[in-house]
């Protein structure tokens, strides 16, 4: 390894994990790359570059936060060589895979290529001649005041299912665990390409959600009743649509690749994230 990236949250204190990377590094002769605004505010010795210097640059990008700081990192990472390792700093996510004490002996694991990577999709969405990238989920939500969301979903350009909700979900695997699930979806497995469509809140006749091939293009067509919609990537709001229009989305299979050393599985971390327990008991 040559360089590694640092990616911090913006509030959580991650001066102790930072520490320790540079430590590492220092022993190892690696350079750390951080974005320039990130690293003046800990006042660290990373070499300064921009974000998207950082994923280019970087053999290993290491996000030091939660979930949301992991998601940021994937998408610098997004069409470069560098894995994602997430280091968990105060609640556990559902990405990190290391703790603060352990990141050294990880650093080292991955140094010496004894790691495997999960691949990550990625989905793609076009409306108003705009382009974003979702690791999580793209949403059609509903603006309070401005009506529910009516959306026809068209799959291979063919109608297929219409609902009217809060809100319609597009998520990946990954975003199985985030908004899709709160709205009723299922907990879906990283390793299962697919995409997940399904309502918030739900008043229509169908209220069900399906689950298409991570192929398949599927388009979110605003029916004439529908209220104006905000078109949320990631939970952040990237703009809004109007009925009559469209969100073409497209799912994209090894987008990024996130670090696993075999410490925990997905589904240990799902039951404990999501208090998990076991079916009803009985006697």
């Amino acid at each position: 390894m040559h360089a590694a990236g640092l990616v911090l949250h913006p509030r959580r204190d991650s001066a102790a994990a930072v520490e320790a990377v540079l430590g590492w590094a220092t022993k190892r002769g690696v350079e750390i790359l951080g974005i320039s605004d990130e690293i003046q505010r800990l006042r660290c010795e990373a070499t300064p570059v921009t974000a998207e210097e950082l994923g280019r640059r970087a053999d290993l990008l290491v996000s030091l936060g939660g979930d949301g700081t992991m998601l940021r990192a994937m998408r610098m990472a997004d069409g470069e060589r560098a894995p994602v390792l997430g280091v968990n700093l105060g609640r556990l996510g559902f990405l990190a895979e290391v703790d603060v004490p352990d990141l050294p002996a990880a650093l080292s694991a991955i140094d010496a290529r004894n790691f495997t990577v999960e691949p990550r999709i990625a989905v793609d969405a076009r409306f108003n001649d705009q382009a974003v990238t979702a690791f999580n989920d793209v949403a059609v939500v509903r603006i309070p005041g401005e009506g529910s969301a009516r959306v026809a979903v068209r799959v291979a350009g063919q109608p297929f299912v219409s609902y009217a909700a809060d809100a319609v979900i597009v998520a990946t695997p990954t975003g199985s665990t985030a908004y899709s699930f709160s709205a009723g979806g299922p907990i879906t497995s990283p390793s299962v390409e697919a995409l997940l469509v399904t309502p918030a809140a739900p008043h229509s006749a169908y209220s069900r959600g399906v689950v298409l091939s991570v192929n398949d293009e599927v388009d979110l067509d605003l029916l004439p009743s529908s209220g104006r919609l905000a078109v949320e990537v990631d939970g952040m709001v990237a703009g809004y649509v109007e009925p009559g229009q469209r969100v073409s989305l497209r799912g994209r299979a090894g987008a990024a690749r996130v670090v696993r050393l075999g410490m925990t599985t997905f589904y240990q971390r799902a039951r404990r994230k999501l208090r998990l327990t076991d079916s009803a008991e009985l006697g």
